[in-house]
């Protein structure tokens, strides 16, 4: 992490990430596309996400989250920025002359030989399914079923444990303190997620929150009754009530929002609270 010289009151408080391991390249081209933004809307063209939408243009990289191309070896030729995600990602030279982009693993560097499949050695980077990887060891970019592509662990800094092995299943600590059992034909990546330092960014002004696509939040004792339910009243005044969301939820009586039963329930071991 770098932190700037105060010569401007939004750098004053401004804490960075160390871009000097990077490479200087531009991105693969044949690996991007357009990305147009939803403004966090569904498909009905309705909000879904509140304070979102404007931001820089970014073009989407093409991660391969699956990890399919088994018995290959690929030589890791670049790491790279990538706006749409939190953790860095290297561009991988088949031997047969593909290139891929996947996560970068925080122990690889460029130069390394990377390898997928049942025959890949438990180092990081390789990928392999989960009845290969010893236990106690680290990974991430976990498959939730065979053959889906990685679900659990890509964010920066992330990484899961493999904890058991027991008949067709294994038991892994998610980074939430979950423990669940996997399928042993799922595939994960040895090592954790690069760029641990993420969570210390600070980024000190209004306009790069902006940048990044962030829109400012009202507060709802701020507004008219008619509004929000916090809204309303001679002056300034606090909720009043229990806190609510827009729409009238409790919003700290811890409502819940996930479904009651859901089917991969079955396979939660310890649950997170």
């Amino acid at each position: 992490m770098k932190k700037r010289r105060p010569v401007t009151p939004g750098q004053r408080h401004g804490v960075l990430p160390e871009f000097s391991d990077l490479s200087k390249r531009r991105p693969e081209k044949s690996l991007l596309v357009k990305h147009k933004r939803r403004s966090a809307r569904n498909a009905q063209g309705r909000v879904t996400v509140r304070h979102r939408g404007g931001g820089t243009k970014r073009r989407y990289r093409l991660v391969d989250f699956r990890r399919d191309k088994w018995g290959v070896p690929a030589t890791v030729v670049s790491q790279e920025y990538d706006p749409n995600r939190s953790s860095w990602i290297v561009l991988l030279h088949y031997a047969d002359g593909e290139k891929r982009y996947v996560l970068s693993p925080f122990e690889v560097r460029i130069g390394d030989v990377l390898e997928a499949g049942k025959t890949a050695e438990p180092r990081p980077g390789n990928a392999m399914p989960l009845r290969r990887v010893p236990v106690g060891a680290t990974v991430h970019n976990v498959e939730l079923t065979p053959g889906s592509g990685g679900k659990i662990a890509r964010a920066a800094g992330t990484e899961v444990k493999v904890l058991s092995k027991e008949g067709d299943r294994a038991t892994l600590r998610l980074p939430s303190g979950e423990m669940r059992q996997f399928h042993l034909d799922c595939m994960a990546t040895i090592g954790s997620v690069s760029n641990p330092d993420h969570k210390n960014i600070k980024h000190g002004k209004a306009g790069r929150r902006r940048h990044l696509g962030f829109r400012p939040a009202v507060r709802g004792t701020a507004m008219n009754a008619a509004d929000h339910p916090h809204g309303g009243g001679e002056g300034r005044s606090g909720e009043g009530r229990a806190p609510k969301s827009p729409w009238g939820w409790l919003a700290k009586g811890g409502r819940k929002t996930r479904r009651r039963h859901k089917p991969s329930d079955a396979w939660i071991v310890k649950r997170r609270k």
